[in-house]
């Protein structure tokens, strides 16, 4: 009898990485935030063309690598794609509709695939491996898109003259430049740096436990036929909403092109709204803390 106590005492302990809705939320929204003002700053940022092939900074990965690293990665995945729909393409007035679904589907499983890939966000390697597979499967799954809305003719190409078939080598530099330029430079590098230093000081604000290789994540992605399907599932739907944006199929657009309007000043009202969402954010998570403290 005094053998079975103790392990019953454990199974009854709660999961430290066991979310409430309010934290899942709060994990969803502060995602969604941080991203949207990154991709305000990419918005600035000069791009350079190579012949036929642009060499820009696709987003700031590293911003959403970090989160989906610290936090659960599921609800980090899922917030951040949102920020750049939100606070860049509808304040900003270039909302292409349905055509965001899917950048939204393929970026939101290069992140949680990549998040689920870290066990221990103190671990460089881990989290500059998140950050490359996320890109990876991001921009690889647009890629393999674009080729083929080439193929069914959906799509012109765009090759060096007198030469077809280099638009596969085009394609093939811009999926590398891109894997280097906004997996590596802006991804691995930086992310692997920061996951390390920030974690255990920012989840304790939100009332979360840092996460460890002792606490696996639940909900996480796993090498199982069912999530396999679900993300070739994805891919396929991601492709479909592809191919009605290029077959010109309007729904819900809105573009009034604030940008044209006004200037890269109209920005700050994007930013500003950010901030708002922000505070909101650090305000509820003081009060979620206050609230565990009195139950306590």
């Amino acid at each position: 009898m005094t053998e079975t106590a103790p392990s019953r005492a454990r199974r009854v302990l709660p999961d430290p990485q066991s979310l409430t809705s309010s934290q899942k939320l709060m994990v969803f929204v502060l995602s969604m935030t941080l991203f949207g003002l990154a991709n305000i700053f990419t918005e600035v940022i000069p791009e350079f063309k190579l012949g036929p092939v642009e060499l820009s900074v696709a987003y700031l990965a590293f911003v959403p690598v970090v989160m989906v690293c610290l936090f659960h990665p599921l609800y980090a995945a899922l917030g951040a794609p949102l920020g750049e729909i939100v606070f860049v393409d509808l304040l900003m007035g270039d909302f292409s509709g349905i055509g965001e679904v899917e950048g939204y589907l393929q970026l939101s499983l290069g992140l949680y695939v990549g998040g689920s890939l870290v066990r221990d966000p103190r671990r460089r390697w881990q989290v500059a491996t998140a950050a490359i597979v996320a890109v990876l499967i991001d921009k690889g799954v647009g890629g393999i898109i674009d080729m083929s809305k080439v193929v069914v003719g959906v799509e012109d190409a765009e090759y060096v003259e007198g030469l077809p078939e280099s638009v596969l080598v085009i394609e093939g530099f811009a999926f590398a430049s891109d894997l280097l330029i906004t997996g590596v430079l802006f991804g691995a590098i930086p992310a692997a740096y920061l996951a390390r230093r920030l974690h255990g000081k920012i989840e304790p604000l939100m009332g979360m436990a840092p996460r460890d290789a002792e606490h696996p994540v639940p909900g996480r992605a796993r090498q199982t036929a069912a999530f396999v399907s679900l993300a070739v599932f994805l891919m396929l739907a991601s492709g479909v909403f592809a191919f009605l944006e290029a077959a010109d199929v309007k729904f819900g657009v809105w573009e009034p092109g604030f940008i044209d309007r006004y200037g890269l000043g109209f920005l700050w009202v994007s930013v500003a709204v950010c901030a708002v969402v922000l505070i909101g954010v650090v305000v509820s998570a003081k009060a979620l803390r206050r609230r565990a403290r009195s139950e306590d």
